[in-house]
Formats: structure tokens, sequence, C-alpha cells
């Protein structure tokens, strides 16, 4: 198989480990950069072309798209399924999920835990904003951010007043949320792949550190989780229409609950967690599914 994958670096572990993987399994891996495509946008023959060259026999295309180029890169992706090739996560799917609010609105309709968020629009309602979400400490988070970038925790009421007010100020969206204290600055990543967790670990906060990214410094462990926290990530996973995905949970006093669904999870922490080649079964996956023509929602909204 001729397999794609959209990346703005080659070098980063993920892409490494999946065209390592891709090839070990005989396959053609080429990694593009979207924003270094172009497109021919035509009824008859779409057309992706890349450094004066049209691409051409592709048959599946794996998404690695940085939140910042979200825009752009979906429309790629949108042009690869356009043509036939087969995504392992489809370009609505990756918008959705990319959209905290959109996907915590889908989740809470499908009756998955989640810790109590509010969201508003004007600075006149900031009281009642904190008080919904039971009061400090809370958390605060720009609905743009990535990577623990943009989440506040204010541990009193003033104190979230006034980066509610900033951040209003500034013209931002952002959300406000319970802070579930009994997690210890420790969340559980699971990696599904498939409709299915094939891995986990947890993810530990540094010392004074609430956030636990690995980008921030926190660390990684292997970590046995129960069914029902399985069963949520793939839920979670199915919902937001991703066949590979990064699911946060936390453990709360009211069972699991889904801090956000990752649709370009990294592969380098929860395989050196797990010791499991997790870039192996993404492509075990697409030589199970990818199809010609095999895109769910055929480049609807």
């Amino acid at each position: 198989m001729k397999i794609a994958i959209l990346s703005r670096n080659p070098k980063l572990y993920s892409t490494r480990r999946l065209v390592e993987a891709g090839t070990q399994r005989g396959h053609e891996v080429q990694v593009l950069d979207p924003l270094r495509c172009y497109m021919n946008i035509t009824s008859l023959k779409p057309s992706i072309h890349y450094k004066g060259n049209e691409l051409t026999g592709f048959d599946a295309v794996i998404p690695r798209i940085g939140a910042s180029v979200t825009f752009y890169g979906t429309a790629v992706l949108r042009q690869f399924e356009m043509m036939g090739v087969y995504p392992v996560n489809e370009s609505v799917a990756i918008t959705r999920s990319r959209d905290k609010l959109r996907s915590l609105q889908l989740l809470a309709r499908k009756g998955i835990g989640l810790p109590v968020t509010s969201f508003a629009h004007s600075p006149d309602d900031v009281d009642d904003l904190i008080k919904e979400v039971g009061g400090a400490p809370l958390v605060i988070k720009l609905l743009e951010g990535t990577q623990g970038i943009g989440v506040v925790l204010a541990e009193t009421q003033k104190a979230a007043e006034s980066v509610i007010e900033a951040f209003m100020g500034l013209k931002a969206n952002i959300l406000a949320q319970e802070f579930i204290k009994e997690a210890g600055g420790a969340d559980i990543r699971c990696f599904v792949v498939d409709g299915k967790v094939v891995a986990a670990m947890q993810r530990q906060g540094r010392e004074g550190e609430f956030r636990s990214n690995l980008h921030r410094g926190g660390t990684a462990s292997l970590i046995k989780i129960t069914p029902e926290e399985r069963s949520t990530a793939a839920r979670a996973a199915g919902i937001m229409g991703l066949n590979v995905a990064g699911v946060d949970i936390l453990r709360s006093n009211h069972g699991p609950v889904v801090m956000e669904v990752n649709s370009s999870p990294g592969l380098g922490g929860i395989e050196n967690a797990t010791q499991k080649d997790i870039a192996g079964q993404i492509i075990a996956f697409i030589e199970t599914n990818a199809k010609p023509h095999r895109t769910r929602t055929r480049g609807k909204g």
C-alpha cells in the first residue's frame, strides 16, 4: 500500500515510528507537510500537488495535524477524501474534536461523564459562571489551547474573577470547569484504535503543577484501568467519530470523567510507558480497513 502521513515535522517521534512501522510491514510511506500541499478543487478530477508534483496512487492517509494548522490541514485531508483516499481519522471528526465546547456538548448528549463545565459570553455573568461549577478552586481553559497552554487553576473566587475578566477582555473564548482535586494532578491517557483501548498510561504532573501534560514536565507510567474507564474511553472516541484517539480521563469521586479527546495523540510517552507497538497497530488498522471511497461522512460539514 501507499500511505501518506500529514505531518509538519518528519523528525517527530510519532511520525518516525509510523514511517518505520509502515515500512517494516512492506508499505510505501511518504511524509507530507500539509502546509506545502496545494489543491485543485474541481468536480471531475480533484487533485493535490506537493512541491510541484501531483500526488497520486495513495491508498490511505494518516493525519498528524497540529492544532495551529487545523483549518488548512483538514482542508488538505478533505481533498484526499474527495480523491477516494482512506483517512485514518476523517476531517469532520478532527474538526469536531478540536472544538472543545462542541466536543463536550456531544459527549454530554451521549451521557459520558464530564467535569461540571460552564461557558458564557458576557462579563456580567462571571459570578454565576463560577457558582455553576461549584466555586473556587476551578479550572479556566482557553477554547483554542493545546498541550496544557491556556489552562489556569484559579484557587480563589477573586483570582477566578480576575482571570475570566482578563480573558474576556482579550475577546478570548473560555470554559470554566470544576477542579477534580481527588485526581491529585494525575490523569489517564487511554489510546484507542478501532474502538478498543490498546494501551493506557497514567500521567502525573510535576510537583506543584496541576497539569499532567508530558510537554509540561509530567511523567508517564503504566496503569491498569477499570472496565468503566475502558468503556468510557472507547465510547468517547466513537462519539467523536475517531478511529485513532487519545482520551484523557480523570478519576473523580463520581467515576471517570473525560477531559479531552485528542485526534493526533503522541506515540512517544505511551509506547515508552507500555512497551507496546502502537504505531504497528495503527498500520494494521489501515491494512484491514483502507478501501477506496470509504469515508463515512463523504466530506459533509
